[in-house]
């Protein structure tokens, strides 16, 4: 008779630990909704809408949890000065392409990047700019090489 209990008892054990890493996740995102102005942006001759993150929290934030992006729609980071920008893929469940944009406006870098998901608690990829950049332009995957947007092209900003 020690045996059911013992395998119930691993049984609970394991369901009550995934509950608590996800609660832990979960914890981590509880933060009040983040929101993100939209603007309109170029690249060569596509126009795109996409959401500015700014804010230290709206960097935090990026597309997490999203489970689509429209196909022109994306997300532009925005820093302070050129450096070297490092992103991951936390909490975020589509594959997405990258551009790294210089003070100039300037593409100075694409990748491709990974989803990953919510239950993973190891350490994530990293996905570093090869040079300097101001800028992180998040899109659906395979956007930029789709579009022919390559490195050294201009992003200008358009009105609304």
């Amino acid at each position: 008779m020690a045996l059911p209990y013992i395998c119930n008892r691993k049984f609970l054990l394991a369901t009550l630990v995934f509950f608590f890493v996800n609660f832990l996740n979960a914890a981590t995102d509880l933060q009040p909704e983040i929101k993100f102005e939209s603007k309109n942006i170029q690249i060569g001759n596509k126009k795109l809408s996409v959401e500015f993150a700014v804010s230290p929290e709206q960097h935090a934030k990026g597309l997490m949890y999203r489970d689509q992006l429209k196909e022109n729609e994306g997300m532009l980071f925005v820093f302070d000065q050129d450096q070297i920008l490092s992103f991951w893929m936390k909490n975020t469940l589509i594959d997405l392409s990258i551009a790294y944009i210089n003070k100039k406006l300037k593409i100075v870098d694409i990748q491709e990047m990974k989803a990953t998901s919510p239950l993973e608690t190891g350490s994530l990829m990293t996905y570093p700019s090869k040079k300097p950049a101001m800028y992180a332009l998040e899109m659906p995957k395979g956007w930029f090489k789709k579009n022919n947007i390559i490195i050294g092209q201009r992003l200008k900003l358009t009105k609304k």
